[in-house]
């Protein structure tokens, strides 16, 4: 697996968004002072235990929306940091409704437009959550659709997660290329049946998992050049 073959007959590219378009970790990066040396540890446990669970709360049958889930992982980010700070609490929540895009992001995906291509994201965030952070990234005239896992009332890498992009863009799902910098989203979304290229952004080992991604690169920019 690399980043200098191809991936042929490609309708759409269908994107992850929390790591992959957005920067999870801007939203403590704007209030980094007021955490002080804590900053780090805080926003790494908030993203760890947001993604946990996603994926307990599937497996215990017991959804809620990822904006609840991402409070929830705040409360105990905090609580393991000893912060008691409603103000602060506030602020980073909102800041997740207005996270930094990566800097490639607006021209990879304006290049993809460019030759023809579908672009949707499919992500565990609500909608609300979603608009929000098209909109404040400047990247809605490039987005067909954002796709959520409102839509079936479970997270990823369940199947049904999958199937959402394949129903809304009435594609096969061999015509999509789905893009995440989460190994286990790669590896959820290659077992569905989609192409995959992985954004390593973060130099992470391949997931032992079902399904493989097609190809890895470091970030965006590279991705127009692997369709054919």
């Amino acid at each position: 697996m690399s980043d200098t073959g191809t991936i042929k007959g490609i309708k759409a590219c269908v994107f992850d968004a929390y790591g992959t378009l957005f920067d999870v970790h801007s939203a403590v990066g704007k209030h980094r002072l007021r955490l002080g040396d804590s900053a780090d540890s805080v926003s790494i446990l908030w993203r760890t235990k947001q993604l946990e669970y996603t994926w307990l709360r599937s497996l215990m049958g017991h959804h809620a929306d990822f904006w609840q889930v991402t409070g929830d992982a705040l409360d105990f980010a905090f609580d393991m940091h000893h912060i008691d700070d409603p103000d602060l609490r506030r602020d980073l929540m909102d800041a997740y409704l207005k996270l930094d895009c990566y800097p490639e992001v607006p021209a990879a995906l304006a290049t993809l437009k460019d030759r023809g291509l579908r672009l949707a994201i499919l992500s565990n965030g609500t909608p609300t959550m979603l608009d929000a952070a098209v909109k404040n990234s400047g990247i809605e005239g490039l987005i067909e659709k954002n796709f959520s896992v409102e839509a079936v009332g479970i997270f990823k890498p369940d199947p049904r997660v999958y199937r959402i992009a394949v129903d809304g863009l009435k594609v096969k799902p061999e015509e999509i290329v789905f893009q995440s910098s989460n190994a286990w989203d790669a590896a959820g979304a290659s077992a569905f049946g989609f192409k995959v290229a992985w954004v390593n952004r973060f130099g992470q080992s391949e997931e032992r998992l079902p399904g493989r991604p097609d190809a890895e690169i470091g970030d965006l920019m590279k991705l127009p050049d692997l369709l054919v």
